[in-house]
C-alpha cells in the first residue's frame, strides 16, 4: 500500500456524566490520562489520544469527552447549529454562566468534528428501564448522526458468561428501536479482559463505512498482536516459575535415628520444643524460595499488563503434606520403624514413616508394608529413585495446584483495568476456579508426563518449554469458556 492509503480513524467515548469514560479510557490506553473523580462534570474539555497505530501510518484515535448533563436542553440547542445567536450562547455566554452545559456542548462539537463512530457508555448496574438519561441522550446522538456502539460499564466483578450475556441482552432489547445503535457489549473499566477488547474491535468494524475498513483491519491486527504478545510472555512467566518449582530441591543433613523419631512425632501432631529439625528447615527453605518466586512472577505479570502495584498480599499456603522426600533410607532403621509401627498405625500413609513426607507410592503402613517388609521397601525405594542422599522437593500434587494458582493469578492481572488504580489481589470468582480446573484436567496426562521428566534429569529450560505449551492451551480454553462471544480463532 502507499502512504496515501493510510487513514486516521476516531472513536468518541460519550456518556452521561460520571459513568466512567475517563476510567475506561485509561484502561484502553494503558496509561493515566485525564482526571478521575467520583463527581459529575470532572472532564470539561474533549481530549484526543492515540490508541494504536500501524507501520503503514494508520492511526486510531480515542476521544474522551465531557459527560452529558441536561440532554433535553442540549437537543434543543443542537437543533440551532449554524444560528449566530446559538453560536454566541455556546462560545461565550454558557462558558461563564453555565459551564457544565458548555462542557456538554464541547462533547457534541468533538463528535461532530472528528468522530467516525460513538462508543456510548451506560451504567450497567442500572436497569435500562430506570436509566432516564438514556432516552434524551439517544435523541442527541441521533441528531449527531454517527453510528453508536453501546458499552456496559460498571458491571461489577467478573461473572459467569450467561449472567453477563443476560445483562447485555436486556440493554440490546431496550435500545432495539434505535437505528443508529449497532450493538451492545460489556466492557467494564475495572474488570474487563483483553479478549473483550478484541470483541470491541470486531464490533466497531460494523460501524465504519467500506472505505475505512482496510485501515481499520490493519489497526485491529496491530491491537491483537499487542495483546497476543503480552499473553505469550505471561505464559512464559508462569511456565518458568513452575519449572523452577519442579526441579527445586533442598538437601537434608542426616539427623540420625533420634531426628527421625522426632520427625515422626511431628507428623503425629506431638509438639517438640527447640530449634527446627533439619527436615523442617529444608521444607521452610523450599517454601520460602517458592513464595519469593510467586511474588516476583506476579510482579512481572503486573508490569507486562501496564499496571502499577506489587504482589504485596500474595501469600503462599505451605501445605506440609505435599512435600516429597527422596532419601537413602537405612534398611536397619526402616526395619525398626516398620516393626514399631506396623501394628499401631494400620491405615496411615507411608509418609508417616519419614515424618510426614511421602515415600512416593502412598503405600499403607499395615497390611501392605507388613507384607513387603520394611527393609525390602527401603531397598525398592532407593533403587527406584536412584538417590544417594536425602532431598526435599515438591510433589506432583503441589505442582498441579501451582499450575492452577498461576492461571488464576494471570486472570486476576489480565482483568484489572488500569482505571482501577494499583493492582491488588482480588477475591477469585468461583467460576474462574471451575474453568481453570476443568481445562487443567484435560491436560493432566501431559502435565504428569512433564513432572515425571524432572526425575529423569530433564533441564529446567526444557521443562519450561513444555509447560508453556500446556499452559497456553489451558489458558486459551479458559478464556473461551469465560467469554464465548469474544472467542475467535487464536483466542
Amino acid at each position: 500500500m502507499s502512504a496515501s492509503d493510510a487513514q486516521r480513524i476516531a472513536l468518541a467515548l460519550v456518556s452521561h456524566t460520571n459513568v466512567g469514560k475517563t476510567t475506561l479510557a485509561r484502561t484502553l490506553l494503558g496509561r493515566d490520562v485525564g482526571t478521575v473523580r467520583d463527581a459529575p462534570h470532572v472532564t470539561e474539555a474533549a481530549e484526543r489520544f492515540a490508541l494504536i497505530d500501524t507501520a503503514e501510518g494508520d492511526l486510531l484515535e480515542l476521544w474522551d469527552t465531557p459527560g452529558f448533563g441536561d440532554s433535553v436542553r442540549l437537543a434543543r440547542r443542537l437543533a440551532r447549529q449554524g444560528n449566530p445567536l446559538g453560536w454566541f450562547l455556546t462560545e461565550v455566554w454558557d462558558r461563564f454562566r453555565d459551564r457544565p452545559f458548555w462542557s456538554t456542548q464541547r462533547a457534541i462539537r468533538a463528535v461532530l468534528d472528528h468522530a467516525d463512530a460513538v462508543l456510548y457508555l451506560v451504567n450497567a448496574s442500572e436497569d435500562p428501564r430506570d436509566a432516564g438519561y438514556v432516552e434524551p441522550e439517544m435523541k442527541v446522538l441521533e441528531l449527531i448522526g454517527r453510528p453508536v456502539l453501546v458499552l456496559l460499564n460498571q458491571t461489577g466483578p467478573p461473572r459467569p458468561a450467561h449472567e453477563e450475556a443476560a445483562q447485555v441482552q436486556a440493554w440490546r432489547a431496550h435500545l432495539a428501536g434505535r437505528p443508529l445503535v449497532r450493538g451492545a457489549l460489556a466492557l467494564d473499566a475495572f474488570s474487563r479482559c483483553w479478549v473483550q477488547e478484541l470483541a470491541l474491535f470486531d464490533a466497531v468494524t460494523a460501524l465504519l463505512p467500506a472505505d475505512r475498513l482496510p485501515a481499520f483491519g490493519r489497526l485491529a491486527a496491530a491491537w491483537r498482536a499487542r495483546h497476543e504478545a503480552t499473553f505469550a510472555q505471561s505464559m512464559q512467566v508462569l511456565a518458568q516459575r513452575l519449572a523452577r518449582a519442579a526441579v527445586d530441591r533442598e538437601r537434608l543433613a542426616d539427623a540420625g535415628l533420634r531426628g527421625r523419631l522426632r520427625d515422626l512425632g511431628t507428623a503425629l501432631g506431638l509438639p517438640h520444643p527447640g530449634e527446627a529439625t533439619p527436615k523442617e528447615a529444608a521444607m521452610a527453605a523450599l517454601a520460602e524460595r517458592l513464595d519469593a518466586d510467586i511474588r516476583s512472577g506476579t510482579d512481572r505479570l503486573i508490569t507486562l499488563h501496564g499496571l502499577s502495584g506489587r504482589a504485596r498480599d500474595e501469600v503462599l499456603q505451605r501445605l506440609a503434606g505435599h512435600y516429597a522426600i527422596t532419601e537413602r533410607v537405612s534398611e536397619g532403621k526402616a526395619a525398626l520403624l516398620g516393626g514399631a509401627l506396623a501394628g499401631a498405625l494400620t491405615g496411615l500413609k507411608a509418609d508417616l514413616a519419614t515424618g510426614g513426607l511421602t515415600l512416593g507410592g502412598g503405600l499403607l503402613i499395615g497390611g501392605v508394608l507388613g507384607a513387603l517388609g520394611a527393609a525390602g521397601m527401603a531397598r525398592g525405594y532407593n533403587l527406584a529413585r536412584g538417590s544417594g542422599q536425602t532431598e526435599v522437593a515438591w510433589t506432583d500434587e503441589v505442582l498441579d495446584e501451582l499450575a492452577a494458582s498461576g492461571l488464576l493469578a494471570y486472570l486476576a492481572v489480565a482483568h484489572h483495568g488500569r482505571g482501577g488504580g494499583e493492582w491488588t489481589a482480588p477475591a477469585t470468582p468461583a467460576h474462574w476456579q471451575e474453568a481453570v480446573h476443568v481445562r487443567l484436567r484435560e491436560r493432566r496426562s501431559a502435565l504428569s508426563s512433564i513432572w515425571s521428566q524432572r526425575n529423569d534429569g530433564y533441564p529446567e529450560h526444557q521443562l519450561a518449554t513444555a509447560l508453556a505449551a500446556e499452559l497456553t492451551v489451558a489458558a486459551r480454553g479458559v478464556l473461551a469458556d469465560l467469554y464465548p462471544e469474544a472467542s475467535r480463532p487464536g483466542v
